[in-house]
């Protein structure tokens, strides 16, 4: 497989090329360009996802997320470790869409994935925030994209686990993991019910030492819990299971039921039909993002908006009256 200079810009023909020959340096360079604001990079980073769509799409696509302190980094690199064990290429693409506000510890995620992080079989690369969830939905999806077309066959995406991002990043993935501490109790109380709605799978991990019989009181309260849940799929009920990211216990077991949910939702025909709908989600969200940008980028827009922000903020315009004056500029 010949190697691409790092040094030289690349055309879309060299993108694609590398991408295709699993070139890791031109992946991150090609993750590099969708990521980028700049009007010409975007034109560019189109011209080579329409090289790789054809090659795109037969990953598995798998959303993971969990409070801080639940074991994120810990379980990923050990579930990670594990598929690529077992032949697979694993792709992971964290979303943090508070890193710009935190300064990124997203990257030090990175750092704790030990083993998935010189892993020749794996690729651990973070998302920038682009400043709202739209732009990280946005970048995330593209970089899945590149991905899969790079061979990756497991795309893991994770989520910070707390705001709207779960929501964001489930509607980007076949199957939602949400991993739950031990001694759920009365925490359960504060769990929120969206969370149980959205997640296709939930485990229970730390289910090792001392926390083990906590492990399985929770896992208990989350099955009585999901009974009261109406399931999104006709054709999948969520089951409960217990993990340990540092033993690797019940992973194996994880994973069998990660596969048992893509038979069951392929053979049924609601994979398919999902992975449509998240299609056409996809191209909303991507026009919103370019109107709006296209709003803000206005010259006239550009001129009004300091003022009225001042205006608005003092009280002596109503948000609604600034709305409409703005879009009065912007339509004429």
């Amino acid at each position: 497989m010949a190697q691409i200079s790092r040094r030289r810009a690349l055309s879309t023909q060299d993108f694609v090329r590398g991408v295709l020959d699993r070139d890791r340096a031109v992946l991150s360079r090609a993750i590099t360009l969708i990521e980028s604001g700049r009007a010409a990079d975007r034109e560019s980073a189109q011209d080579v996802l329409r090289g790789l769509l054809p090659a795109s799409g037969g990953a598995r696509r798998i959303g993971i997320t969990g409070v801080p302190g639940v074991g994120k980094s810990t379980f990923i690199d050990a579930f990670g470790s594990m598929l690529t064990e077992a032949g697979h290429r694993v792709a992971v693409l964290a979303v943090d869409p508070s890193s710009s506000r935190t300064g990124g510890s997203i990257l030090g995620d990175k750092t704790r994935m030990a083993r998935l992080a010189v892993d020749p079989a794996a690729y651990v690369r973070p998302s920038p925030t682009g400043g709202t969830l739209g732009g990280v939905a946005r970048m995330t999806r593209e970089s899945m994209l590149l991905c899969e077309a790079a061979g990756y066959d497991v795309v893991l995406v994770e989520t910070v686990g707390v705001g709207q991002s779960e929501t964001v990043v489930a509607g980007m993935v076949d199957l939602f993991l949400a991993l739950m501490l031990p001694g759920a109790g009365d925490e359960l109380q504060g769990i929120k019910k969206g969370l149980l709605e959205i997640a296709d799978l939930i485990a229970v991990n730390k289910a090792d030492g001392d926390n083990a019989l906590r492990a399985r009181q929770a896992l208990a309260h989350y099955r009585a819990a999901l009974r009261i849940i109406e399931p999104e799929s006709p054709s999948w009920r969520p089951t409960v299971w217990t993990i340990s990211g540092l033993t690797g216990a019940g992973l194996p077991e994880l994973w069998a039921e990660i596969e048992r949910h893509r038979a069951i939702l392929g053979a049924s025909g609601e994979l398919a039909a999902k992975r449509r709908r998240q299609q056409v989600a996809w191209m909303w969200s991507m026009l919103d993002a370019r109107l709006l940008s296209a709003f803000r980028d206005h010259p006239k827009i550009r001129a009004l908006l300091p003022e009225l922000k001042e205006a608005v903020a003092g009280g002596t315009v109503n948000p609604t009256a600034a709305v409409e004056q703005l879009l009065d500029v912007f339509n004429n």
